[in-house]
């Protein structure tokens, strides 16, 4: 499950790259926009403030799950659907993201995700 919280080869991205502001893309439309970054016992991760979409929460999505970085069209595509996104552990305030307990479980739910087609089209 390591792998969750760290960014794939092939994702674009590189280190110390900010992603702030990024439009966060799915499989199936629009997420939202990365509202900051974070690195909390070595657990990677994109807080995704989704507007509207989901009542104005934010979401927590492990770096894992970047499948591309385009810093000219400043979005970010992540290996799964809204829906999946919304069913994730549900985020509520910025102390979760130095609770490790929570971090844990939200890696675990995208870690069983199944494995999404990537050559979509």
């Amino acid at each position: 499950m390591e792998s969750i919280w760290s960014y794939a080869a092939g994702s674009g991205h590189t280190e110390g790259q900010d992603l702030t502001g990024c439009t966060v893309v799915a499989n199936d439309g629009t997420i939202g926009h990365v509202d900051r970054q974070a690195d909390h016992f070595g657990m990677r991760h994109l807080v995704v403030d989704t507007g509207v979409w989901v009542f104005g929460r934010s979401v927590l999505v492990p770096v894992g799950m970047i499948r591309g970085i385009d810093p000219k069209a400043r979005t970010v595509t992540v290996a799964c659907s809204r829906a999946e996104v919304k069913a994730a552990p549900r985020f509520r305030t910025d102390s979760e993201t130095m609770d490790r307990e929570y971090l844990a479980s939200v890696g675990d739910y995208y870690h069983r995700l199944p494995p999404q087609d990537t050559a979509a089209g």
